[in-house]
């Protein structure tokens, strides 16, 4: 056995050692869990209970959220209103992304976690912005997992955080001309430093269209927003046992007469390898000159119906696609001072 494989036995020997060393602490506070769940005529034990180092005690059981609280009701879009879950539940500013029940928390959809992987920490810091914007000129949903919770209501919980910043948009919407962009990281760089320095992102798809509505028989004229994410093709996600590259997506209209966004939206869009080898190295426009019609599998994760300030929608959007510089410089019409830095001292080494 080398080093390397020691570091990694030694490394799980603990992990295992902490986990068996929660949940026998944390028995009385299960076993009450459990006798909860009993009143419920929810039945789950033991074995439904898990520790997870970078959530908490987590339970684990089909449609369990529902079952736990009659009062969340999701929408066809899979989403849940915050008017449902302020009520329901209680925020804290040091738990973005959980909402405190009376022995239970909620949590947000996995796909909101660093890798999309659901034991991962909450990716920042999206979730965080997300959790406490706050208007009274709109209606906020998310996308919640509900075949888990956290039972633990300690005030322990694990913080990642990033040195990204988001982005000043001061540019008059009214005044883009619709079209597409579409932004790369740069060719000449290696794998890692892709991944290091571009969050593994490919390229981004920007679309602006402008459409007329009759609502009230009031004709109103919205500038249509389009964003997609594409990463490389090492970055794939198990979704129902199948293997997908993931891109994010974002959706928002922007009121011309308001001068706000009336609807804001994100999701993630599931490719398999030839929709996504084809999306990739086009355009949001594929479908219309393409023979080939690509409809696939998504998963919306948040929308905010309503008044959204320009500046808000901003920050939001830079934070959901977190790390990527290509967004920054869409809204910034350059990459951050830390990129170029570093993309510099690269460049100037391989001279």
């Amino acid at each position: 056995m080398n080093e390397r494989e020691n570091i990694i036995n030694n490394r799980n020997q603990i992990l295992i050692e902490e986990k068996n060393r929660e949940l026998a602490e944390n028995e009385k506070l299960i076993q009450k869990f459990i006798k909860d769940c009993e009143k419920k005529k929810i039945t789950i034990s033991v074995h439904n209970i898990d520790y997870i180092p970078t959530i908490g005690i987590v339970a684990t059981h089909p449609n369990l959220l529902n079952l736990l609280n009659k009062n969340i009701k999701v929408d066809k879009e899979d989403l849940v209103s915050f008017q449902i879950l302020d009520r329901e539940f209680t925020k804290k500013t040091i738990f973005p992304g959980y909402l405190i029940g009376k022995n239970y928390m909620a949590m947000a959809h996995p796909y909101f976690r660093r890798g999309h992987y659901e034991n991962s920490a909450f990716s920042p810091s999206f979730i965080d912005l997300f959790w406490k914007y706050s208007s009274s000129a709109n209606d906020k949903y998310v996308n919640l997992e509900l075949d888990r919770v956290r039972i633990d209501l300690t005030n322990r919980m694990l913080m990642e955080y990033d040195t990204w910043y988001g982005a000043n948009f001061n540019k008059n919407i009214v005044n883009i001309e619709d079209g597409i962009t579409k932004l790369a990281s740069p060719l000449d760089l290696t794998p890692y430093e892709v991944e290091f320095l571009f969050g593994d992102v490919h390229s981004l798809n920007i679309k602006w269209y402008t459409k007329e509505t009759i609502e009230n028989n009031i004709k109103t004229v919205i500038k249509v927003f389009q964003a997609e994410e594409f990463k490389k093709p090492n970055v794939k996600i198990l979704k129902d046992g199948v293997a997908y590259f993931p891109a994010k997506y974002i959706h928002a209209e922007f009121d011309i007469e308001k001068g706000s966004f009336r609807h804001f939206d994100g999701a993630i869009h599931f490719y398999n390898e030839n929709e996504y080898l084809q999306r990739r190295d086009t355009d949001f426009n594929h479908n219309q000159k393409n023979d080939l019609q690509i409809k696939t599998l998504s998963q919306k994760l948040f929308k905010v119906n309503g008044d959204v300030q320009i500046k808000d929608w901003v920050e939001l959007t830079t934070h959901y696609l977190s790390g990527n510089p290509l967004i920054y410089e869409y809204f910034e019409g350059k990459w951050p001072e830390k990129v170029n830095e570093m993309l510099e001292v690269l460049r100037n080494q391989r001279e």
